[in-house]
């Protein structure tokens, strides 16, 4: 869904003119059936290239291993199979989505469905190709997290793929093109003055910081969220919505409810991801004591209650 979101014009056309073209997609192609199960034979047999195995969702290994919670529909053999077959078939192997890259939502509480990402289990790589894989390009699972992505991480990536424009250093140890995710969630911020000060929100109508209060994660996670807009001019922050890190493994575990931040002794527990505690709370202490009447009144307002003032020129 988000893919067919894209707004540099028709998806699938954007797809076509940088040479990829679906050989079966289950939303999005015809083909149904055996005429499927046939597509992947012939894939396995050697008579059809797969240039991309794209894997949306969890992969399931349950029960007890089997993989039969997950079947492929018009065959007796479990989805994963499939995936460990096919992958070895595929010059680029893509993970799309953060159930599809570390597991997500299904490793949430309830282990019973065993589920896993494709090379990567939570924050461990291994998942279900193992650590040790490595597609017929010579890279491992290129992963692009996000629930959902956004579609322009999908379409650019594929799209240099099919070029092979892009090498090992374009990517980050979890396998996330770095174009995208080599910037923080918080880069861009809408609520950054906030930030800097320390002043918080203390509801979800304030305009203040979400972090300390309310979930946000922004600090912690990995993508260009805020720099490219969602929906023309939009991201989850600037919806006034706390940043999940829904890019990041293990964001379905928070340790709290998703919009409240989780604490210890008063200090939040996902602190910024490369600052350490006491140096956070010492700028923390300062930054407070350093806050503008403006800044402060407006934190705890639904909207902006004081504008920005500007000193009178002198002469």
């Amino acid at each position: 869904m988000s893919l067919l979101g894209y707004e540099g014009g028709n998806a699938l056309d954007a797809l076509n003119a940088a040479g990829v073209n679906f050989l079966w997609h289950p939303t999005i192609s015809e083909t149904s059936g055996q005429d499927v199960i046939m597509i992947l034979e012939d894939i396995l047999s050697g008579n059809l290239e797969l240039d991309f195995l794209i894997v949306e969702g969890t992969p399931l290994l349950g029960p007890n291993g089997t993989g039969r919670f997950q079947m492929m529909g018009g065959s007796d053999k479990p989805m994963i199979h499939w995936l460990i077959e096919l992958a070895a078939h595929a010059r680029y192997s893509v993970a799309v989505g953060s159930c599809a890259t570390f597991g997500g939502i299904p490793l949430a509480g309830d282990t019973r469905l065993e589920g896993t990402g494709l090379q990567f289990l939570s924050d461990q790589m291994g998942g279900l190709l193992g650590a040790q894989y490595k597609s017929k390009a010579g890279f491992p699972v290129i992963n692009i997290p996000g629930c959902a992505p956004h579609p322009d991480w999908i379409i650019e990536t594929l799209s240099c793929l099919s070029e092979d424009s892009l090498t090992l250093e374009d990517f980050d140890p979890e396998g996330r093109p770095l174009a995208y995710f080599g910037h923080l969630a918080h880069h861009g911020c809408p609520r950054n003055e906030y930030y800097e000060f320390k002043a918080s929100a203390a509801k979800a109508s304030d305009q203040g910081c979400l972090m300390e209060n309310l979930g946000c994660k922004g600090t912690q996670a990995l993508g260009d969220c805020n720099i490219r807009p969602w929906n023309g001019n939009g991201s989850c922050l600037q919806g006034s919505f706390s940043c999940i890190a829904c890019t990041m493994p293990g964001f379905e575990d928070t340790g709290a409810p998703f919009l409240q931040t989780a604490k210890i002794a008063g200090i939040p527990v996902g602190l910024p991801s490369d600052m350490p505690k006491a140096w956070f709370v010492a700028l923390a202490a300062l930054s407070k004591s350093a806050t503008p009447v403006r800044v402060r009144e407006n934190a705890h307002a639904s909207k902006v209650v004081h504008q920005p003032t500007r000193k009178k020129a002198t002469h």
